[in-house]
């Protein structure tokens, strides 16, 4: 993922400036900044639900700001997005969820898709809950169910928007654990929007942090824990010196 120079304006507000971004293969990046800085605008804009004002989106070497929404959509088929507020069907039982995008995009056979399933809700800790509703479940089982759903069609690239927003530290740390174990399992490119600094040192190879628009840091976990950047040093100490 390379983002170069892009701007992100609604109408005449600014939400991003001038923002240049790599995330190498295979590396997790965790976004942080405090609320309204444009982080999770940021992800939209990786993934083609958002538009930049202006500036490139490479993706697995295709500028998608340039793509047509057919062409878009296919790029978008080796990406998976973890929404913050899970972003599960109501209607549909936890195995209808996951197996989703597999009856909408893949070619594979009903048994085949159950068993990509049974397989995916194992791995995420959620084996027998299948034929449970979302309504049925806590907040962190919507989010692993969320994440199955993504990994189920093996993606290259998965984009978590606030992972862990709403939980209690314990489902929290699952969370962190399952995503790095994702990672490692299926060599996937992540990039997490969060504001809790100490999963994206759990998690990240790099972090970015953004103030006000614009990207002020990107480095290793040690080196922004110990930033003398003083904008940097308050978010991630709480104000606290």
């Amino acid at each position: 993922i390379n983002l170069v120079d892009v701007n992100k304006s609604f109408k005449k507000h600014k939400v991003l400036e001038h923002i240049n971004l790599s995330v190498e293969k295979g590396e997790t990046m965790a976004i942080i900044g405090a609320s309204g800085s444009g982080k999770s605008t940021l992800l939209k804009l990786m993934i083609g639900l958002e538009y930049p004002t202006s500036g490139q989106i490479w993706i697995k070497n295709k500028d998608i700001t340039t793509l047509k929404e057919d062409e878009l959509d296919k790029v978008r088929l080796s990406m998976g997005m973890v929404f913050q507020y899970s972003a599960l069907f109501d209607s549909m039982t936890v195995a209808d969820n996951v197996a989703f995008g597999l009856r909408e995009h893949s070619n594979l056979s009903e048994n085949e898709i159950q068993r990509v399933v049974e397989e995916k809700l194992d791995t995420v800790g959620l084996k027998g809950f299948g034929k449970y509703l979302p309504n049925e479940l806590s907040g962190g089982m919507k989010k692993r169910v969320s994440l199955a759903r993504v990994i189920a069609f093996e993606p290259e690239i998965i984009l978590y928007d606030e992972p862990t927003s709403g939980l209690d530290p314990i489902m929290a740390g699952k969370i962190d654990k399952l995503i790095k174990y994702t990672q490692e399992m299926m060599k996937v490119t992540s990039v997490v929007v969060t504001h809790d600094i100490n999963s994206a040192y759990y998690m990240a190879d790099r972090i970015a942090m953004v103030y006000e628009g614009q990207i002020i840091a990107v480095d290793n976990p040690d080196n922004i824990k110990n930033s003398t950047d003083k904008r940097v040093s308050e978010f991630i100490h709480g104000g606290k010196s």
